[in-house]
């Protein structure tokens, strides 16, 4: 058997080996389109907590008492520039407050420690670029799977204050912050337009830097990063969204 009677076999073997593995693999999967190109979507997600606590004791803290209060409200404007493909923006406002009139440390009989008259206020403002990709769960057209990416720009301030008369202190902190997430989420419509959304942080880095004023003398810097590759639950947010 000749060189070139060898190679036509082989050629031969590989392509019917190729055409069986494509034949093999087909998996016959139909693409559906969730959002159609052209769409707009805006929404909101808005959270609000309060507490107030009257000698209340959590652990080794004793006689806590004060109240709290945080805030959270962001907006989003989004366009679809292709099937199940948009791009936009949102903007963020947080704001919480922790008052605190007194509270005990109690670690035993001997070690005790006591905080009077706290008080800590901070807000942040943000700006956000995102990247939305949809998919829809089999053929409905009212349960469907997004994945977001954000490149975000906050800026915050945050006052601290403890003590009274001479023992007062004060401190204040203004914090730029630059970070980039990944956020996978739930999507139900309950009308042709309105939807319910539901999404969790999974992945992300930030980097922020802190400048710190301590009794209007002491000034400090801190510059701090973060990354986070596991599923954050303290990022659960839910928001109502408008596709129009």
């Amino acid at each position: 058997m000749g060189k070139r009677t060898i190679l036509s076999i082989l050629i031969a073997l590989c392509v019917s080996v190729g055409v069986a593995a494509q034949e093999r693999f087909s998996r016959n999967i139909d693409s559906q389109t969730f959002i159609p190109k052209g769409q707009w979507v805006t929404g909101v997600n808005v959270s609000y907590s309060q507490s107030n606590n009257d000698n209340y004791q959590f652990f080794i803290v004793e006689g806590i008492n004060g109240d709290t209060y945080s805030f959270n409200v962001t907006p989003m404007v989004c366009y679809m520039f292709n099937n199940d493909l948009g791009a936009g923006g949102k903007l963020g406002y947080e704001r919480s407050r922790i008052s605190l009139d007194n509270a005990d440390v109690i670690i035993d009989s001997d070690t005790d420690y006591s905080n009077e008259n706290f008080y800590c206020i901070n807000q942040k403002y943000s700006a956000m670029g995102i990247f939305r990709n949809y998919m829809g769960i089999g053929d409905s057209k009212r349960f469907g799977f997004f994945n977001e990416v954000r490149l975000e720009f906050g800026v915050g301030e945050s006052k601290l204050t403890n003590g009274t008369g001479n023992d007062f202190t004060g401190t204040f902190e203004k914090t730029y912050n630059i970070g980039v997430g990944v956020m996978p989420g739930l999507v139900m419509f309950l009308t042709n337009y309105s939807a319910i959304e539901l999404s969790v942080g999974v992945l992300g880095f930030n980097y922020s830097h802190t400048k710190q004023t301590n009794n209007q003398i002491y000034i400090a810097n801190r510059d701090s990063k973060s990354a986070n590759f596991r599923i954050n639950l303290f990022s659960i947010s839910f928001g109502v969204a408008f596709y129009l």
